[in-house]
């Protein structure tokens, strides 16, 4: 089998799994996830990651021997609603998946929260393996168990924890991705720097030209990232704590995310991830929490690798800061009401902030649209 890294992640009762990192491991999926002891495998993606890798998938699970299928939804975060949940599931059992079967995430984060959840819930619960295609689901979103879809009113409002048995993070699938794609994914890379590594933001901004090139630096990254995410998981499954500073920067993406109706063509969640950051960092500077040089750091480093970190920035605006605020009070951390913001007291100091006062995000708002 291909060279490449591997990340173990041990939970208890059963449930560890590897996560294997390399370029080429899609061709060699079929033996792995047989390895699982399935005798079918559906594959769930959508229509662009199918033209690309959908066959080669399927083919590559065909000839180990499983029993395969092949469901597609239409790209975008748009496929994370109810409707085509249910076409996922109905197709799910068109295909006569069974409880000891398996189903397989083929694409980004879209695909991977909207399989798993399908997974979570089919039969009562389904094994999943994920094969993330995309900068930002490979260093994120395949791994820890999340999945969910959208509502109208909040991102990932509707989903379950359901760990997926394996993850296959095949580095060669980044080669096809859209420089748009790539940007968005580096900024959950950069994210992790900014929670509680700052000598790996430093790395970041030496060696972030050779992750968009694919690079030795591409896999590495993904690695770094992987290995963190695990470490945590493991600590804090169900974001019952130390978790949810993972979400640095994602109050204010998913708001923004919301305001612009998912809609793909205007903002990706790496790019609301984007403005979040700079926002967290703008904020915390604004409170006295972090040096302002820090927060400055931080927007330059994510504009330099074409990044969006002005509201400003959104196509088609995001309304105003009540707007804002509204979108936020969906937001998964809300708590009796009161908004919980991941602040920082500098690069790589990340803290969970509970009871914020309105009143003072709104003024920061306002200040911000003004560009002030």
């Amino acid at each position: 089998m291909s060279d490449g890294q591997t990340v173990h992640v041990p939970l208890d009762q059963g449930r560890d799994y590897d996560i294997h990192i390399g370029r080429g491991l899609l061709a060699e999926a079929g033996a792995r996830v047989a390895a699982l002891g399935a005798k079918a495998a559906a594959i769930v993606t959508d229509e662009t990651v199918s033209a690309l890798y959908g066959e080669r998938l399927r083919e590559s699970l065909e000839a180990a021997g499983l029993r395969s299928g092949l469901v597609t939804v239409a790209p975008g975060e748009a496929s994370k609603s109810y409707a085509v949940y249910a076409q996922v599931c109905d197709g799910l059992l068109a295909h006569r998946i069974e409880r000891n079967d398996l189903v397989v995430a083929l694409g980004g984060g879209v695909v991977g929260d909207l399989a798993g959840f399908a997974a979570a819930t089919l039969r009562r619960g389904v094994r999943f393996v994920q094969a993330p295609t995309t900068l930002l689901s490979q260093v994120d979103s395949s791994v820890g168990g999340k999945t969910g879809i959208n509502s109208a009113l909040g991102k990932n409002l509707i989903g379950a924890f359901h760990q997926p048995r394996l993850v296959l993070a095949d580095t060669a699938t980044l080669d096809t991705l859209s420089e748009r794609e790539m940007r968005a994914g580096y900024a959950e890379v950069a994210k992790y720097g900014l929670i509680a590594d700052a000598g790996f933001f430093d790395w970041c901004e030496a060696n972030w030209a050779g992750i968009f090139s694919g690079g030795p630096e591409r896999d590495e990254a993904v690695a770094i990232c992987c290995r963190a995410k695990a470490g945590v998981v493991v600590r804090d499954e169900r974001e019952d704590g130390e978790r949810a500073l993972l979400n640095l920067g994602h109050t204010f993406g998913h708001a923004l995310e919301r305001l612009t109706g998912y809609e793909s063509a205007r903002l990706v969640h790496g790019e609301g991830v984007a403005i979040g950051l700079a926002l967290a960092f703008r904020f915390s500077a604004r409170l006295g929490l972090c040096p302002g040089q820090d927060a400055g750091r931080v927007a330059n480093h994510l504009a330099l690798s074409g990044l969006p970190t002005r509201l400003q920035a959104v196509p088609g605006g995001c309304g105003g800061a009540d707007d804002i605020l509204d979108a936020m009070a969906q937001d998964k951390k809300v708590r009796d009401g009161a908004l919980t913001f991941i602040l920082a007291r500098g690069i790589g100091q990340s803290f969970i902030a509970p009871g914020i006062d309105r009143a003072e995000v709104k003024a920061f708002l306002q200040d911000e649209l003004r560009g002030a």
